[in-house]
């Protein structure tokens, strides 16, 4: 069994009811639901949203709930400790809307970090960003007209140790809880990915494996495709193959220059990092071994 918990730390007792998201999984069997709505109900919640999905292929059961409770962050454990013992659960319990803490890498594009400044300084998106960190400069001005630290942290073949040591103290130093690459143009490394498990978000052009490498887009109008797009994954070791969060698909014609291929690529790159980042900071998506279950 394993739990991690997300509590308040200004509010050890909550006179007024407070909003909670209980996330979890484990084997499925018989009484899973009953016995986390009942552990609810006798710590006084009131559910006001519940989903489930039981994966028949791997056996495996997830839930997300949104309770509202008057009970105090620390009783409310106390009472789903006991199932979760008894079903093996793993489970996280957040408060609800409490903004999640982001990093983000970028380079030089600006359109994905952009999107994410102004989401988030709009109240559209619940995370907060203590720091901005990329390999290039260009990006700095607009970092400081969020008012946003920006680290730069350049990489090369002989630094490239140094500058993920130096991002994973950021890391810590900030208590980030969530590492978003926004057209990030470096490769992390197999040891950076497997400290970043299941926390660290990248966005890429869906045309891979068919263009990699530079100016996708252009190869992509060369060869006259008819549909560009982009997908939103969990960071792991194998490149571009981590479990996916969101997809967004578009269409293109012969009429289109290969400016509007790259206008039209960046903002769906944009939106679906968006929307992936969104899900996350919900705690909406629940990994299932190489896939995700992302509840709406």
């Amino acid at each position: 069994m394993t739990a991690q918990s997300f509590p308040d730390p200004k509010s050890p007792g909550l006179a007024s009811p407070a909003g909670y998201v209980l996330t979890l999984s484990c084997a499925d069997r018989p009484g899973i639901v009953h016995a986390v709505s009942g552990a609810l109900l006798e710590a006084g919640c009131n559910i006001i949203d519940s989903q489930q999905y039981g994966n028949s292929d791997t056996g495996t059961f997830f839930m997300r709930v949104a309770v509202e409770t008057a009970t105090p962050f620390t009783r409310l454990r106390e009472h789903l400790e006991p199932v979760a013992a008894g079903f093996g659960l793993h489970w996280q319990l957040h408060r609800a809307g409490a903004p999640v803490r982001t990093l983000i890498l970028a380079s030089t594009a600006a359109h994905c970090l952009n999107d994410l400044l102004f989401l988030q300084r709009s109240g559209t998106l619940p995370i907060e960003i203590p720091a901005i960190v990329s390999n290039h400069r260009d990006l700095e001005p607009l970092a400081k007209f969020y008012g946003i630290p920006f680290y730069y942290l350049p990489v090369t073949p002989e630094t490239k140790a140094a500058a993920e040591a130096a991002l994973l103290e950021l890391v810590a130093e900030h208590d980030v809880e969530l590492v978003v690459l926004a057209r990030y143009m470096q490769v992390l490394s197999d040891d950076l990915c497997r400290h970043l498990a299941g926390r660290a978000i990248n966005i890429h052009h869906s045309f891979l494996p068919s263009f990699k490498g530079a100016r996708p887009y252009h190869q992509a109008h060369a060869r006259g495709v008819k549909i560009i797009g982009a997908t939103a994954h969990y960071v792991t070791a194998a490149l571009d193959e981590g479990p996916i969060i969101e997809q967004e698909v578009i269409r293109v014609d012969h009429g289109h220059s290969v400016e509007k291929f790259v206008a039209m690529g960046r903002a769906v790159e944009a939106r679906t990092l968006a929307q992936a980042v969104q899900w996350h900071a919900e705690h909406r998506v629940l990994l299932d071994g190489t896939r995700t279950v992302v509840f709406d």
